[in-house]
C-alpha cells in the first residue's frame, strides 16, 4: 500500500485504469485471479481484445471460460491506462504477438514507462515488442532460451521486478504476482531499482 493510500485508508489502486490485453486461449486464472485482485484494489480494470465481443479461456488442459471483451483492440488508446496487465497462456501471445496493433500497444507502455505486468507464456509479447533487452525477468521455462536471445536476463524465481515491469512463471506464483503488481501499479513511476538475486546468464 503506498503511503498516501495507507494516511487516507482508500484502496491503493483507487483512480487507477489498467488495461488487461489477452484474445482467446488466454490462460484462465492468470486473467480472473489478478483481475480480481486489481479490482478488489481499487482499479478500474479493461480487457482489451483484437475484435469486439467475449474472448474464451483456456483451463488448463482444455477450453474454459469467456470473457466479456471492454474494448475493442482498434478503439483502445494506451494513453487512457495507467499500467498494463498480460496474462499467459500459450495459444494467447502466440495470436497477439501476429497483430502489430497489439504489439504496437505493448510497446507503448515501456516507451511511455509506464508499469507493466506479464505471467506464464505473456513476455512472449515483450520479445515480440522489443522491450526485454539488457531486463531481468522471468517466464514460463519454455520461453528461457528467447528471452535470452532477445537479451533478457531470465532467472527462475516466483516473481522478478525489473523497473516499471514485473513478471511471474506460472499460475502457482498468482499471489506473489499479484502482491507484488499491485504495489507496483499503485506506485505508477518506474522503479530505479533492479531487484537482483541470482541471475542466470
Amino acid at each position: 500500500m503506498t503511503e498516501r493510500a495507507a494516511k487516507t485508508g482508500e484502496a491503493p489502486l483507487t483512480g487507477k485504469r489498467i488495461a488487461i490485453l489477452a484474445t482467446d486461449g488466454f490462460e484462465q486464472v492468470e486473467l480472473t485471479e489478478p483481475r480480481t485482485a486489481l479490482d478488489d484494489a481499487g482499479a478500474k480494470t479493461v480487457v482489451i481484445a483484437p475484435a469486439p465481443g467475449k474472448i474464451r479461456g483456456w483451463k488448463f488442459k482444455d477450453w474454459g471460460d469467456c470473457v466479456a471483451v471492454d474494448v475493442a483492440l482498434g478503439e483502445a488508446d494506451p494513453d487512457d491506462y495507467d499500467a498494463l496487465m498480460l496474462p499467459g497462456g500459450a495459444l494467447n501471445p502466440d495470436r497477439l504477438r501476429l497483430d502489430e496493433r497489439a504489439v504496437g500497444f505493448v510497446r507503448s507502455f515501456f516507451e511511455h514507462s509506464k508499469p507493466v505486468a506479464a505471467i506464464c507464456h505473456a513476455p512472449i509479447m515483450l520479445i515480440e515488442a522489443n522491450v526485454v533487452r539488457d531486463r531481468r525477468l522471468t517466464s514460463w521455462p519454455s520461453l528461457k532460451t528467447d528471452l535470452r536471445n532477445a537479451g533478457a536476463h531470465w532467472a527462475d524465481e516466483p516473481v522478478v521486478v525489473d523497473r516499471n515491469l514485473v513478471t511471474s512463471r506460472k499460475p502457482d506464483d498468482i499471489p506473489a504476482f499479484n502482491d507484488r503488481m499491485i504495489r507496483e501499479f499503485a506506485d505508477g513511476t518506474p522503479s530505479s531499482r533492479q531487484d537482483r538475486s541470482t541471475v542466470e546468464v
